[in-house]
């Protein structure tokens, strides 16, 4: 195996980035965490009950569509989006909520907490809450609230408690301190679904490795329908959970080029963007040591995106890592370039996606008119855009 996919090492470190940076009262949890995901992985029965669940409540696996008037029209690379969106709950968060429940099963914990900032995530974990019959109480701030109310809604039919967070900007990065605060407060009977691939170990590398299914189907499809690899794949970065479980299993395949997309937002000044590679910093913030937004004192920088999901301080420490080596390039799109690219897979494609996965998109549109035809290239469509509609339409004057 390619040494790259080989990290954490034991500790949870990723080279310099990741770690375990949290309240002593946490580090029993993590560690029977850690303990409890190391003997599932290898157990059939986790694996089995697992895979059940992705095929037959989930929808796995995706189709892998080949976007032929999208090709046509931007005149260059063949261009196949991986299509996440269908899954059950309209995004691939479903997939690590899965896994993650069944953890808490085995653990014997009852009552689950999750965070969410578009709402996809607290939906999935309302959803398999429910699917169990566990308590389940989802922070979401206030601002996301109102602009990810369709989801706001579907996680309340589901049975889930959402409680507003007002703290700060009232986006993420508030709801993971709120949902933080629960989890020190009722650690014995309460298991947190962390959405993304960031915060303490074993979260980054549990995440990412329920999130592999999504590069690990794209390969065997990829390979039926073309007869060989990608040359690029692309996808959105948040936290970073889709575009890892796309890109790990192509790590050590030198010929694919691999392209993680970041919220430029209205442009990069400080407070009005969420890419953290363009002139973010090393440091430390819920949990983990990796690349964040922070000023000269090393207080936490405002952060906007059109996207609630893109709209975080940090990335997830292995994309901090794949960046220093050289495997994952990363650049962003803006607000505008994201709105854009959302109409027009709409308008050539009949696929609404969500605006996460429109700033894919908008990279695509930028780079598939120079990459010749016989090339291939993979975006994944990691969410469908039901929720950003509204938003889109007031944008676009609907």
């Amino acid at each position: 195996m390619n040494p790259l996919q080989q990290l954490p090492d034991a500790h949870g470190h990723f080279g310099p980035y990741g770690g375990m940076f949290v309240p002593e009262t946490l580090m029993s949890a993590l560690n029977d965490l850690t303990a409890e995901y190391q003997r599932a992985r290898i157990d059939p029965a986790f694996k089995g009950e697992l895979d059940e669940l992705l095929r037959n409540f989930a929808g796995r696996p995706t189709p892998l569509y080949f976007a032929e008037r999208l090709t046509h029209d931007l005149g260059g690379a063949k261009i196949y989006l991986k299509r996440e969106d269908l899954l059950h709950t309209g995004a691939h968060k479903i997939n690590n909520a899965l896994g993650q429940i069944l953890l808490a099963r085995r653990m014997g914990k009852s009552r689950i907490i999750a965070e969410t900032g578009a709402g996809q995530h607290g939906v999935a974990t309302a959803t398999v809450a429910a699917h169990f019959g566990c308590e389940c109480v989802i922070y979401m701030g206030s601002v996301d609230m109102e602009r990810q109310a369709l989801n706001v809604a579907r996680m309340r039919f589901l049975g889930a408690e959402v409680v507003p967070v007002t703290a700060g900007q009232a986006t993420l990065k508030e709801a993971i301190n709120e949902a933080m605060r629960d989890w020190v407060t009722n650690v014995r009977t309460t298991h947190y679904i962390l959405g993304s691939a960031l915060g303490s170990h074993p979260y980054p590398m549990m995440v990412r490795d329920f999130q592999r299914v999504i590069g690990i189907e794209t390969r065997r499809q990829l390979l039926e329908r073309e007869g060989r690899l990608p040359d690029v794949l692309i996808a959105c970065v948040g936290g970073g959970s889709n575009a890892i479980g796309l890109f790990h299993p192509f790590l050590e395949d030198k010929s694919v080029r691999m392209i993680g997309v970041e919220a430029g937002g209205e442009g990069i000044r400080p407070g009005k963007h969420a890419a953290r590679f363009q002139g973010g910093r090393l440091g430390v913030l819920q949990g983990t040591k990796t690349f964040l937004l922070a000023n000269a004192d090393g207080q936490i920088e405002l952060t906007h995106s059109v996207s609630a999901g893109l709209d975080y301080a940090a990335v997830g420490p292995e994309h901090s890592y794949l960046r220093d080596a050289g495997r994952i390039e990363y650049d962003y799109a803006t607000d505008e370039e994201a709105l854009a690219a959302f109409r027009t897979l709409a308008e050539t494609e009949g696929i609404i996606p969500a605006l996460e996965t429109a700033h894919a998109l908008a990279h695509l549109i930028k780079i598939a008119p120079s990459i010749s035809s016989d090339k291939l290239v993979v975006v994944n469509c990691s969410g469908r855009g039901d929720k950003d509609v509204s938003q889109a339409a007031t944008h676009f004057g609907f």
